[in-house]
C-alpha cells in the first residue's frame, strides 16, 4: 500500500475542513449590485462594525452596528490628517471623536425620536441607513466624508409615508471647540459641528425634508468653513462612479466583482494634500500625510495606472520623488517611510529593504504609466536604489537587510527571501525601462544577468525543505514555514511552486482569516494573503486560487468586518489600511490576467480562465498610454481566444492556451 506523505495528509485533511468551513459560512451582508452591498437588520444582533472613508482633507473611522433593539449606533472618529499636532511625527494628525446623535434632538410631532428601528444599512463608497419611525415615518441617513474640504458630513432625510401631515422640529445646532494652541504645529485650531437646517416644518403626505449635519476643522486663524451639503455629496457620489467606471472586471463571480470594485474605493481615497504635494497615506488612525516603501512605493504605485485615476498617479509619482531627495553618494539607506507631510522621515528599523520596495515599484509603476518623461524622471532612483542592493548583496549572493516590512514582529534575519526577489523583479523591470530610455546595452544586460544570477541565489540560499514541504526557508536558520515564502511565485519564480502552494494552503499556514505569518501563530497580514493570491494564480494553479480567492473575497466583502482587505491581527484588529485594496486589485490584473509591463507600450499576457467560467474580461484599462479592454473567451477546453479593444475596434487577437504568454504592443 503507498503511504501518504505528511504535507498530502495535511492538504486532505484541510481541503474537508476548509471546504465545511466555507459550505457552512453565513453572510451578513448581500450583493444588491457591483459597487453596493447592504446589511438588512432581521436577526442576529447586536452587532457593531467599522469603516474608514477618506477625501483630500479628511479621513474617518466609522464604529456603527445595529443595537439589540434595533437601534442605530455611530461614533465618529475623524482626523485631520493637515492639522498638525506636536510631536510632528508620524502620528501626529489631529483626532477627535464625535458620539452626539442629533437625530435624537429632531421631534416629530412633539416627540422625540426615541423607538427607531433599523431597516437595512447600504455600503457603496458611502455609508446609507434606512430606518422606521412609527409606522409612518421613514428616516434615512447618508454619511460621507468630503472629497476635497476638511469636512464630515452627515445627510439626512425623513419622508411621511402616512396618510397625515406630520410636523418635524429640527433646532439649531452650532458647537465650537479650540484646542489647545501649545500641542498644534500652527497652534490652536478649530473644530464646528453645526446643522445645516433648523425650524419649524409641516411634511404633506409623500413628502420629505432634507437636512444635514457638518463636522467641520480649520486652523484658528481662518474664517469658519461654509460647506454645501447638498454639493458635497453629489461629488462623493460622482467621484465613486469615476472608480467604478475605469478598470471594470467582469467575470462569472459576482462577488469577485463587487469585492474588487470596493477595493478600488478603498484603494483610491486614502490620498491627502499635503504640504509636500499629493501623499497616499495607509490611514488606520495612524498613518496619514505620509508615505511608507511598502505601502506607497511596492504594493500600491505598480496598481494606479491601471485605474487611471490622475490624482492617484501624481501621488504616486510624488511618492518615489519624495524617496528620491534621500539618494546619497554613500549609499546609505533612504528613509522607510516620509512624514508629516514631507517634513520629517522615520527609519526606526534600519533598512527594511525598502530600496528593493522604490526599485520594484517605481519601475513597474513607470511601465505602466507609458509616459517616457515619468520614465526618464525617476529613472535616477530606479539605478541608484538598484546599485544600493549590488552592494548589499552577501557572500552566498542574495540581499542583506537590517529587517523586512514586518520591522522585528517576526525574525528576518540578515537576509530575507522576500528582499530578493522584490529586487530580482526589480532588476527585470529595470532592464525593460533602460531598453525603453535607450539607457546602455551593457547596463541593461547586466541588470538582467544580475537577475539571472540572483534566481539561482534564491535557489540555492533559501531553496529548502521546511515542515515537510519542499519549498523555502524565510532566512538562514529559520526552520518553521512563513507567508512570505509566496513571494517567488509573484515574480515569476516556479521552481518551486508544487511544494509552495502547498504549504501555503496548508492547515499549517492558512487560517480562517488566510495566511497566518508563521506556521503555529494566529497573526496574519493580510498582505501577505494577497500576494500569495496573486503568486498561486500566475504559477498557473488556477483552480486552487481560485477557490481560496472566493473564499477569502466572500469574508472581507460580506461577512462581519466589511467591505475591504485588512492590514493585521490582533495588531490594529484588522483596520482596513488602504494599500492592502491595491494588492487585491492586483490578484486579478498580475495574477488572474497576468498582465506583466515589458515597455511602455507593452505588455505581457499570460490569461488563466478558470475551468468552471468561459470568460472574463477587464475594461476600461488605463495602462500604457491607451484605454483598452481585455476580453478573454473560452474557445475548446484548453484553448481561448484574447481580444484586445480600444476605441471599440479590435487591436489585438489571438488563439491561446490558457497559461500561456502572448506579447502585446501598442
Amino acid at each position: 500500500m503507498k503511504r501518504i506523505t505528511i504535507p498530502i495528509l495535511f492538504l486532505l485533511i484541510f481541503v474537508v475542513s476548509f471546504s465545511q468551513t466555507a459550505d457552512s459560512l453565513k453572510n451578513r451582508w448581500k450583493t444588491v449590485s457591483v459597487g453596493e452591498i447592504m446589511w438588512q437588520s432581521k436577526n442576529n444582533l447586536p452587532h457593531f462594525d467599522n469603516i474608514e472613508m477618506s477625501g483630500l482633507k479628511i479621513s474617518v473611522i466609522l464604529n456603527y452596528g445595529i443595537n439589540i433593539d434595533s437601534s442605530f449606533f455611530l461614533n465618529r472618529k475623524i482626523v485631520w490628517p493637515m492639522l498638525r499636532t506636536i510631536p510632528n511625527d508620524t502620528r501626529g494628525s489631529l483626532i477627535r471623536s464625535f458620539n452626539l446623535d442629533y437625530l435624537k434632538t429632531v421631534n416629530i410631532d412633539g416627540k422625540q425620536i426615541d423607538n427607531e428601528k433599523v431597516q437595512r444599512i447600504e455600503l457603496n463608497g458611502l455609508l446609507k441607513v434606512q430606518s422606521s419611525y412609527r409606522n409612518d415615518v421613514e428616516i434615512t441617513r447618508t454619511i460621507f466624508p468630503s472629497t476635497t474640504r476638511p469636512a464630515f458630513c452627515e445627510y439626512y432625510s425623513i419622508k411621511n409615508n402616512g396618510n397625515k401631515t406630520i410636523n418635524v422640529e429640527i433646532p439649531s445646532c452650532n458647537l465650537k471647540y479650540s484646542t489647545e494652541p501649545t500641542k498644534g504645529v500652527d497652534g490652536t485650531y478649530a473644530l464646528e459641528v453645526h446643522a445645516t437646517t433648523n425650524g419649524d416644518f409641516n411634511i404633506l403626505k409623500g413628502d420629505s425634508i432634507e437636512f444635514g449635519l457638518v463636522i467641520t476643522g480649520n486652523n484658528g486663524n481662518e474664517s469658519a468653513l461654509k460647506i454645501d451639503i447638498f454639493n458635497e455629496l453629489k461629488a462623493r457620489t460622482e467621484l465613486v462612479a469615476e472608480w467604478q467606471n475605469n478598470l471594470v472586471l467582469e467575470t462569472p463571480n459576482s462577488t469577485l466583482n463587487n469585492a474588487f470594485a470596493f477595493a478600488k474605493v478603498r484603494a483610491s481615497e486614502s490620498i491627502f494634500d499635503t504640504k509636500g504635494g499629493l501623499m497616499h497615506s495607509p490611514g488606520g488612525e495612524d498613518y496619514y500625510a505620509a508615505i511608507w516603501a511598502n505601502d506607497e512605493a511596492e504594493y500600491i504605485g505598480p496598481f494606479f495606472p491601471f485605474l487611471g485615476y490622475n490624482i492617484a498617479n501624481e501621488a504616486s509619482m510624488n511618492a518615489y520623488l519624495q524617496f528620491a531627495r534621500f539618494m546619497n553618494k554613500e549609499y546609505k539607506p533612504i528613509p522607510s517611510s516620509i512624514v508629516a507631510e514631507g517634513l520629517g522621515f522615520w527609519n526606526g528599523v534600519g533598512d527594511r529593504g525598502d530600496q528593493a520596495m522604490i526599485a520594484y515599484g517605481a519601475s513597474r509603476f513607470a511601465l505602466a504609466q507609458g509616459d517616457k518623461d515619468t520614465a526618464q524622471k525617476l529613472w535616477d532612483l530606479i539605478e541608484w536604489c538598484l546599485e544600493y542592493l549590488k552592494r548589499n548583496v552577501d557572500k552566498d549572493g542574495v540581499v542583506k537587510s537590517d529587517a523586512d516590512e514586518l520591522e522585528h514582529r517576526f525574525p528576518a534575519g540578515d537576509a530575507n527571501l522576500c528582499t530578493s526577489s522584490l529586487y530580482y523583479d526589480a532588476l527585470l523591470s529595470a532592464s525593460y525601462l533602460g531598453r525603453e530610455l535607450n539607457k546602455s546595452v551593457n547596463l541593461t544586460n547586466d541588470y538582467l544577468k544580475r537577475a539571472e544570477k540572483l534566481k539561482q541565489a534564491i535557489e540555492n540560499h533559501f531553496g529548502s525543505k521546511v515542515e515537510g514541504f519542499d519549498t523555502y526557508r524565510y532566512y538562514e536558520g529559520n526552520d518553521v514555514l512563513r507567508a512570505w515564502i509566496c513571494m517567488p511565485l509573484t515574480v515569476g519564480i516556479f521552481d518551486r511552486k508544487a511544494g509552495t502552494i502547498s504549504a501555503l494552503f496548508s492547515p499549517k499556514l492558512w487560517s480562517e482569516d488566510g495566511l497566518a505569518t508563521q506556521s503555529g501563530k494566529n497573526t496574519f497580514w493580510d498582505r501577505s494573503t494577497l500576494y500569495a493570491l496573486k503568486g498561486v494564480f500566475a504559477a498557473g494553479e488556477k483552480e486552487k486560487a481560485l477557490k481560496f480567492l472566493e473564499y477569502y473575497s466572500n469574508r472581507r466583502l460580506l461577512g462581519e468586518h466589511v467591505p475591504y482587505p485588512v492590514e493585521a491581527y490582533p495588531e490594529g484588529n484588522q483596520r482596513q489600511l488602504s494599500a492592502e485594496s491595491g494588492l487585491y486589485c492586483r490578484i486579478y490584473t498580475e495574477g488572474l490576467f497576468g498582465i506583466r509591463p515589458t515597455g511602455l507600450k507593452s505588455f505581457n499576457l499570460t490569461p488563466q480562465l478558470p475551468n468552471q467560467w468561459n470568460c472574463m474580461s477587464l475594461k476600461r484599462i488605463k495602462a500604457f498610454g491607451e484605454t483598452f479592454d481585455i476580453v478573454i473567451t473560452r474557445k475548446q477546453e484548453k484553448k481561448i481566444e484574447i481580444n484586445i479593444f480600444s476605441e471599440n475596434k479590435v487591436v489585438f487577437n489571438k488563439l491561446s492556451n490558457i497559461g500561456e504568454t502572448v506579447k502585446v504592443k501598442f
